[in-house]
């Protein structure tokens, strides 16, 4: 397929591209003020952002990812479904609401309800625009595969093209563009997955055991069954690849603005409980698309197209459903990328205008006007620099790319986001010093890990630096509210009522 440009593929991806661009036109009409612009004016139903958080989380990584790493390296590939799945239960049930009751337009308005400071927005405008990159580049690695694929682009070219896509859905839709761009990408996706499902299943009677003795006996029992490591540090690297996948939902910055775009803290956990089983469904199906891709298209050929598997579904669809199916599948990941790097834009730029622009650098005091063009610029700026750092990383996983962005999420803002809403004593200093030691740590990490170095020069010896930076980040949180001395009015009281019943939350129905 490489180098040659499939049609029926290019009349799919101009007919995504022109509805996504319709979409856009129309949001931009409605775009009146910077609440319209960061979250749809708090305006979107409750099964409207269950189907939005839905297509906003599963990714390029979810899609391409996953089934490139079980069709490769078996139940070790699963791992990543296991986590992306379990960690929508501690968004439910830790975050959800209480982000809502607290929270305006982003993290930082959250967080500080109870300290007001600068440097709380300037660290977590940061911590936002760091994450946002990092997940950014797994889904344009995941484009550039894809459209090389198809179209017969350079991977160069692919991500170029994609990036500035991507711009435009945000710089003139904002968040109700990017909302129902997510919700048609999520519609085509469980689509294009259960349509593909079912044609392997067919294959064995559309019978699932049947499907795995077939997989068990052409690929090896050992493709089906969580292999044993074989050093302590392997081991130790599966428990931190798992903590970074459940953990890290409940800090991605890009997941936790969804919660701002509803009217309050009930329909906010109406959306978590319809993304759930959505999210459910499609990951009982990455193992069918993973081991139906080994098993029909075979290994090898996986590798030969793209040697980190991100092929692996496309090449499934082709093998099932011809030139037409694949052109279709591909269609469907071409708008997931584009989907989930629009959220991803948004809550960077809308962590750097509102929370570092007209906060920081304005003292509060910048028109609506003046934050959505700061927003605007923001948004250019950050796709470029994506761009760039996307260009550096085209041979790895996108699945493990992410895994790295949820490992960075959950070191640098989940510990906050926790003691914020459930320690009295915590303070300016401790959210702070948790936000920065999280952030540089886990990246820190990352740069000396087997990831960027070799296996042989590598400093620190996990490829998930999770075990680590994650108890790192609560301990420097921990030290630094006990180190900071300044007296501060303690509103702990009102910030948990808030958080808990929604009263005198900002856009929320008092209950």
């Amino acid at each position: 397929m490489t180098g040659q440009m499939n049609t029926s593929a290019f009349v799919f991806f101009l007919l995504i591209i022109g509805i996504t661009l319709v979409i856009t036109w129309w949001a931009s009409r409605r775009n009146q003020s910077a609440g319209d612009f960061y979250t749809a004016g708090g305006g979107i139903t409750g099964w409207q952002n269950g189907l939005a958080i839905a297509g906003d989380y599963m990714s390029a990584a979810s899609f391409l990812g996953i089934a490139g790493a079980i069709a490769l390296k078996g139940f070790n590939g699963f791992f990543y479904s296991i986590g992306y799945l379990v960690a929508y239960l501690v968004v439910l049930y830790i975050v959800a609401e209480p982000l809502r009751n607290l929270g305006k337009y982003t993290l930082a308005d959250a967080i500080t309800t109870r300290f007001n400071a600068k440097a709380i927005r300037s660290v977590a405008a940061l911590n936002t625009m760091a994450i946002s990159t990092f997940y950014m580049i797994a889904q344009l690695v995941g484009a550039g595969a894809i459209i090389k694929l198809l179209l017969g682009w350079s991977y160069e070219t692919s991500i170029i093209v994609i990036g500035i896509l991507m711009t435009i859905y945000v710089v003139f839709g904002g968040m109700l563009a990017t909302t129902w761009v997510q919700i048609v990408k999520a519609v085509l996706l469980m689509g294009g997955t259960i349509a593909l499902s079912l044609m392997v299943l067919a294959k064995f009677n559309y019978n699932p055991m049947e499907f795995f003795n077939g997989v068990s006996a052409k690929l090896g029992q050992g493709m089906l069954t969580p292999p044993a490591p074989t050093t302590m540090t392997a081991g130790l690297d599966n428990i931190s690849l798992n903590l970074a996948l459940v953990l890290g939902t409940a800090g991605l910055p890009h997941i936790l603005i969804r919660f701002f775009t509803v009217k309050d803290a009930v329909t906010a956990r109406k959306s978590v409980v319809y993304a759930t089983f959505i999210i459910g469904l499609f990951y009982l199906m990455t193992p069918i698309l993973g081991y139906g891709a080994a098993y029909f298209v075979g290994q090898d050929a996986i590798k030969q197209a793209n040697a980190a598997g991100n092929l692996a579904a496309p090449l499934l669809a082709q093998h099932l459903g011809g030139n037409l199916f694949l052109a279709f599948v591909s269609a469907v990941a071409f708008a997931t990328i584009l989907a989930v790097v629009a959220g991803l834009v948004i809550a960077a730029a809308s962590a750097f205008a509102h929370d570092f622009y007209s906060n920081v650098l304005k003292g509060g005091k910048a028109t609506e006007k003046q934050q959505m063009t700061a927003a605007r610029y923001a948004s250019i700026g950050i796709a470029l620099f994506s761009i760039v750092l996307a260009l550096g990383a085209q041979k790895m996983n996108v699945s493990y790319l992410v895994a790295l962005a949820f490992c960075v999420a959950a070191s640098a803002n989940l510990p906050v986001i926790i003691f914020t809403l459930f320690w009295r004593n915590f303070n300016t200093g401790g959210a702070v010093i948790g936000m920065l030691v999280g952030l540089i740590g886990s990246i820190g990490l990352i740069l000396i890990s087997p990831n960027v170095m070799s296996k042989e020069t590598a400093l620190f010896p996990l490829s998930s630096p999770a075990i680590v930076s994650i108890p790192l980040g609560f301990l420097a949180a921990y030290v630094g509210a006990k180190l900071y001395k300044k007296k501060e009015k303690d509103n702990y009281d009102e910030i948990l009522v808030r958080a808990n019943t929604g009263i005198g939350a900002s856009g929320a129905v008092n209950h």
